[in-house]
């Protein structure tokens, strides 16, 4: 069984690890404390009396989103069974299947297990912790509405691809027709934020391919990422590097202060925290409506939780909420390593080559195609399915 994923999904895992040495303020060791001397050790706290929550973090280990339903109700997985995943997902990594010479397929799989390498399999069955199975909540009727509009959209753009004479996955939902489909001079149903059979201009593109990097809630995704967290006594700020290098940074007002009025909206939304003993908490709402989270999105609100557990460890939990998504909030949680502290060269801003090159090109060569076809030259691009994706083997984590 294969998965096939849209190649402005899969992104170099080397550009996000390039942060691991980042330079920043080290955070005082702590004193040992003489072994069997009863003491705990010393509080991990700020020259200010704040918990300590600086350093480069990132989640070492892979953990799906949702938990497979062939582990039930199981929350963690046993040593043996880490293993043997381990064991299962190491066998393909370097395979490079390839599709039959000359397809679309074959053309979009510009990625292979070389890019998209896997970390070892984490201890959960899934992020989610609640509900008690592991998987996000039921959609609200209103949310499905949406989603099948979209899903019907797209769908309709492939009608007289390949894609869909060839009945993939990817036309489920709609039937193949030589003629090309008439929506393509419609606009999305909503603000567009997927990838769709069509190069019209830059919005019909994904955020990825436009140089737009991602929000949060920010799980790491395949190939992992990192945070930056600093301190001050007056706020915090928290820099991520994730996917091809597409960094971004979010500040935290922390003088208890109300949330921005309803009216200004921001791509990482207004995060409001405080202190509760010594486990940050984080108050987030005012997204922007074009901003996407399994498809919440400006009435998304997000409570998080940062508390530093160890010398070398930090503690993620995040209750999710939009009431006109999902029938419940959910809640999941995440674990960090602190990284090396040594002096390296870091750029802070985002590197997104493939958008500033990649964009161009994408809008360039529609162009010359709509032109070589209006001269008797080639397909009708509208036939030809631009969003191919890159076959790899299901994971087994999944």
């Amino acid at each position: 069984m294969r998965d096939r994923f849209s190649s402005s999904l899969v992104p170099v895992a080397f550009a996000a690890a390039a942060v691991a040495g980042i330079s920043m303020s080290a955070t005082p060791a702590p004193a040992q404390v003489p072994a069997g001397s009863g003491k705990p050790p010393p509080a991990l706290t700020t020259p200010w009396g704040d918990p300590d929550l600086q350093g480069i973090w990132t989640d070492e280990s892979d953990t799906p989103l949702q938990r497979s339903a062939k582990y039930a109700t199981q929350e963690f997985f046993t040593d043996a069974q880490r293993a043997e995943l381990d064991k299962e997902r190491s066998a393909f990594l370097g395979r490079d299947r390839r599709s039959e010479r000359g397809t679309e397929a074959d053309v979009a799989g510009a990625y292979n297990a070389t890019f998209t390498p896997m970390r070892r399999t984490g201890t959960r069955t899934s992020r989610i912790v609640d509900p008690p199975n592991g998987r996000l909540p039921s959609l609200t009727p209103a949310a499905q509405k949406i989603a099948a509009v979209e899903g019907e959209f797209r769908v309709a753009l492939l009608q007289s691809t390949e894609t869909c004479k060839n009945k993939e996955a990817a036309c489920n939902g709609g039937k193949y027709d030589p003629a090309p489909s008439p929506r393509f001079a419609e606009l999305p149903p909503r603000y567009n934020l997927a990838r769709m059979n069509r190069h019209d201009g830059p919005e019909d593109g994904t955020p990825p391919d436009r140089c737009l990097t991602g929000g949060l809630p920010e799980f790491a995704g395949g190939i992992g990422s990192f945070r930056r967290i600093v301190q001050t006594p007056g706020g915090i700020s928290i820099f991520y590097d994730v996917g091809q290098g597409q960094g971004w940074q979010r500040n935290i007002v922390m003088d208890g202060s109300a949330h921005l009025p309803a009216s200004i909206r921001q791509w990482y939304g207004d995060s409001r925290g405080h202190w509760e003993g010594s486990t940050l908490v984080i108050d987030v709402t005012n997204f922007s409506p074009k901003t996407d989270f399994q498809g919440a999105r400006e009435n998304l609100h997000l409570i998080e939780r940062w508390t530093r557990t160890g010398p070398t460890s930090l503690a993620y939990e995040v209750t999710v909420e939009d009431p006109t998504v999902w029938t419940r909030p959910w809640t999941a949680k995440q674990e960090f390593t602190r990284q090396n502290d040594e002096a390296n060269r870091i750029y802070y801003e985002p590197r997104c080559i493939e958008g500033n090159f990649g964009l161009p090109g994408l809008l360039h060569g529609r162009r010359t195609e709509e032109f070589a076809f209006a001269e008797g030259r080639g397909p009708d691009p509208k036939t030809r399915d631009s969003i191919k994706g890159v076959e790899f083997e299901a994971d087994p984590l999944q």
